[in-house]
């Protein structure tokens, strides 16, 4: 019970900070034209961003992993209540049933949502799992950048979460895209990662500048 009425404390203050915050969202067209015609793809982010990108569930109709702890299933209510839907287990326990759950939700239309650098890191270091779900799946990366002008910091977590403070301005940038991974490449190429890293912080400074010459 404790559990469910912090979730519903968490997911209350949530809704009631997005109110408040200025978003400014640039996406590709193609990407758009996927959400339009329910065409699925993988939606790249660092862990520390997910908080930020939690607003974006519904809106594109979003898929992800959520462990199988206590703090998994506070996730998994989160997710759920913001319109997204979640396959359970980790890389510890359940992993490979959560994978299938996940291809599950690509091939009814969703989208599937990577924290790349997760679950614990190394901070900004790709892991192979986004290549193997593009090359399984044969759909596209489209990595996502964000900028917020004031936030809530957590500096004893690894990966530099934050939540935005209530009237934030946010602003968003998604590249892409990227692949799919074809079936002649290895997904724990590192060279693969490079290339996502890469263009994961280039999605960073495009949102930092769309938030320069928005401000």
């Amino acid at each position: 019970m404790k559990n469910y009425l912090t979730s519903v404390f968490i997911f209350s203050l949530y809704k009631i900070f997005q109110w408040t915050w200025r978003l400014e969202n640039r996406a590709p067209l193609m990407l758009q034209e996927q959400m339009k015609n329910n065409k699925s793809c993988i939606l790249a982010h660092w862990h520390g961003d997910e908080i930020a990108l939690l607003q974006f569930f519904s809106i594109y109709r979003v898929a992800t992993i959520v462990s199988t702890s206590q703090d998994g299933e506070m996730m998994n209510r989160l997710v759920t209540w913001m319109g997204g839907a979640t396959s359970r287990g980790s890389s510890t326990r359940g992993g490979v049933g959560a994978l299938k759950g996940l291809f599950r939700w690509i091939q009814k239309g969703w989208n599937c949502s990577f924290a790349v650098d997760g679950p614990k890191g190394p901070i900004y270091k790709a892991k192979p799992g986004v290549f193997e779900v593009s090359k399984r799946m044969n759909i596209p990366i489209y990595t996502a950048g964000v900028h917020c002008d004031r936030a809530f910091e957590f500096p004893k977590s690894w990966n530099k979460t934050y939540l935005p403070k209530p009237f934030a301005k946010i602003t968003v940038s998604w590249l892409g895209p990227w692949g799919p991974v074809s079936e002649i490449q290895d997904p724990k190429d590192p060279a693969l990662a490079q290339s996502l890293e890469n263009q994961l912080f280039e999605a960073r400074r495009a949102a930092s500048n769309l938030f320069a010459v928005k401000s």
